[in-house]
């Protein structure tokens, strides 16, 4: 199995958001098409990058480091 760290953009609301998961098409459309978290009011969210792991652990980790300053201005630098 493997397990997708990914970021969205809103270009209407010029939002990111960061998540993970183990199944990238399911998980972009319930973030746009379905749910009713955070990410709701800012659609529709395209994906922008994405990067898949073996590990979970590894995969958490690169999420978590991405939702740091140093992994906010990464993001910051890629073409939306």
């Amino acid at each position: 199995m493997t397990y997708t760290v990914y970021i969205l953009y809103s270009e209407k609301f010029e939002k990111h958001y960061t998540g993970f998961t183990s199944d990238l098409d399911s998980r972009l459309r319930s973030h746009n098409e379905s749910g009713n978290d955070w990410s709701k009011r800012y659609r529709p969210w395209k994906l922008i990058f994405n990067k898949e792991f073996f590990d979970k652990t590894q995969a958490l980790s690169y999420e978590k480091w991405l939702k740091t300053g140093v992994g906010r201005d990464f993001i910051k630098k890629l073409p939306h």
